[in-house]
């Protein structure tokens, strides 16, 4: 007998019977997927490795629009990307915080993850990915790389040359509720091309300069804690016309990381400037992950 005339003697209330138990059957206990493995995995007999989630965390005097043509590429890609918002409060504070967004996000759970960071933001990633077992690479943008005990400033001005140790390039704004005597530091509008905002034409600049979220000083002196790169392998973007953390700092602090370094001429918002080749550094970590 054919299907077709079978299906016609069948009533709707038993065709509907029989499709309401065969649903139950596929998520009856005993066929459940089992325990850790996601349902892409089971369907392709655990042979392809879920595709990392990947996370931008931007720096101080920037806010996560930094990472916007970055984002584009990525998601172009198929990647599913977080850029959250880096509070800017001070170093225990912001890393507490990136680390809850990873690891108390329902989104994020059981899926492996590559953390990105520019500038303050890889001090802030260094701490809050400790004790994150889904972080599988860690990728530095123009970016602090601490080692435990170290501070923003003193690495800052470890090597001669950072544009943000002359006088006049800051403009301190009391904030209320902070610890007493602490500042909100912006950069004066007129630093910011010549300053940290080299390479990006004039009109992108001035609007850096108006848009840009403050660092709270404090955050220059609270020492870093053990360091995410210690188990976590990690890559290096470095500007080589960086003027905001000196080339040769960076170089040496990913170097100490043992990170893979890829050098671009560019200033210090190389995530703007040089955007294609960050995303491919970030791809190359990708790829670590499998």
């Amino acid at each position: 007998m054919s299907l077709s005339r079978t299906a016609r003697r069948i009533s709707l209330p038993a065709l509907l019977a029989v499709v309401v138990a065969a649903a139950l059957l596929a998520i009856a206990p005993g066929r459940a997927t089992p325990a850790g493995a996601s349902a892409g995995a089971a369907a392709s007999g655990g042979r392809h490795p879920a595709k990392p989630v990947i996370v931008l965390v931007h720096g101080a005097w920037a806010d996560a629009s930094g990472w916007s043509s970055v984002i584009s590429r990525l998601q172009r890609r198929g990647f599913t990307v977080y850029a959250p918002p880096n509070p800017l409060r001070g170093l225990p504070q912001d890393s507490a915080y990136i680390h809850d967004f990873l690891t108390q996000n329902a989104a994020l759970q059981g899926k492996p993850i590559v953390l990105v960071a520019h500038s303050y933001g890889g001090a802030v990633i260094t701490n809050a990915a400790v004790g994150d077992p889904e972080v599988k690479a860690l990728v530095y943008v123009d970016a602090f790389i601490p080692d435990q005990g170290d501070t923003v400033g003193g690495l800052l001005g470890a090597q001669p040359g950072s544009c943000l140790l002359a006088a006049g390039v800051f403009n301190p704004v009391p904030y209320p509720s902070g610890p007493p005597g602490d500042v909100d530091l912006y950069i004066n509008p007129d630093q910011v091309p010549g300053c940290f905002a080299t390479g990006v034409p004039a009109s992108q600049a001035a609007v850096i300069a108006a848009t840009q979220r403050p660092l709270a000083a404090s955050a220059a002196t609270e020492p870093s804690g053990p360091p995410a790169w210690k188990s976590v392998p990690s890559w290096a973007v470095i500007g080589t016309a960086d003027r905001v953390i000196p080339p040769t700092e960076l170089t040496f602090m990913a170097q100490r990381a043992g990170a893979q370094i890829t050098y671009v001429k560019a200033g210090h918002l190389s995530l703007i400037t040089k955007a294609p080749v960050v995303t491919r550094v970030i791809l190359q970590a990708v790829q670590a992950t499998g």
